[in-house]
């Protein structure tokens, strides 16, 4: 009994023995890491420290780059309000989906909404590109001695400078909501202007109020084109044009101040929206951005 006593007494010495070595072992190797740093974190407590640094740096030039940019944003709205005189349309539709993606807070439902939307209006367009293709290859198989107006008047021109196109707008003269039957395409003074297809001049008329000087354009096959609020005029009544070819510049009259040029479409007498026509002068994006511009805008300029 007393050899038992003995021997479990041994057992109970190792272990408590066992037992304290590990624990001053871990206790040791605490004190040590908290006071000894190795190599490699040493390193990677410089590298985090340089991070803080450049991240720091990089906020505050975010916040620069950010307010120059609101500033710009809100000097464009001036501008385009001084010019209009009505509020500025809101961030380009088919762009601000893309914008704002890199949120990482927008629900995926939020996603799938905006594809579907965005989808939808492509869609739209590309049936009115293809409406107006298919009646361009009617005309093209039936009668081939003129096509209809498919270029810019203007040339080197940016989807920016495109004003209110066809339907009710608020008129800048009157204040009040009316009938706009053409294209209000923005331009300097003195820019050059030039006939959307060939064909024969059919008016030419000078006046100081209104829409201004005029050239209106037979194209044949029922279409033809007016271009107002001229300055010079470089064509006569009964002239044959060629497409492309300077017909005349923008002006301004005494009821519209600000210089651009009022392109107009009809077919058959009846006002088309030109700018189903200019896709021709266009890139896909250039061209979806101005049906939007011209969609958007509220306010015309004659």
């Amino acid at each position: 009994m007393k050899k038992e006593t003995r021997i479990q007494h041994i057992l109970r010495s190792i272990v408590r023995y066992v037992v304290a070595s590990a624990s001053l072992s871990i206790v040791f190797y605490i004190l040590f890491a908290l006071i000894f740093s190795t190599q490699e974190e040493r390193q990677l407590q410089r590298e985090n420290s340089l991070y803080r640094e450049r991240y720091a740096r990089m906020k505050e030039k975010e916040k620069l780059i950010g307010d120059v940019v609101d500033g710009l944003l809100d000097k464009d709205d001036a501008i385009y309000e001084d010019l209009f005189e009505t509020p500025a349309p809101p961030l380009d539709a088919l762009t601000a989906a893309d914008l704002i993606a890199e949120s990482d807070s927008l629900s995926e439902s939020f996603y799938l909404s905006s594809a579907a939307s965005k989808t939808g209006s492509m869609m739209v367009m590309a049936r009115s590109v293809d409406d107006n293709f298919a009646e361009i290859f009617s005309l093209l198989e039936t009668r081939r001695d003129s096509i209809p107006p498919l270029t810019l008047p203007l040339k080197e021109m940016s989807y920016v400078q495109a004003g209110a196109s066809v339907g009710e707008k608020h008129n800048p003269v009157y204040k009040l909501p009316m009938q706009h039957n053409g294209l209000d395409l923005i331009a300097s003074q003195g820019t050059d202007v030039y006939a959307a297809a060939g064909g024969t001049v059919s008016a030419v008329v000078h006046s100081r109020r209104g829409l201004g000087n005029i050239i209106e354009i037979n194209h044949g096959n029922g279409y033809s084109t007016r271009y107002c609020l001229l300055a010079d005029m470089k064509v006569s009544q009964g002239q044959r044009v060629r497409g492309g070819q300077k017909i005349g510049t923008v002006g301004i009259s005494t009821t519209n101040p600000a210089p651009h040029l009022h392109f107009e479409v009809r077919f058959r007498g009846e006002v088309k929206d030109p700018v189903n026509y200019l896709f021709a002068s266009l890139t896909p994006e250039e061209y979806a951005r101005m049906m939007y511009m011209a969609t958007a805008t509220v306010q015309s300029m004659d």
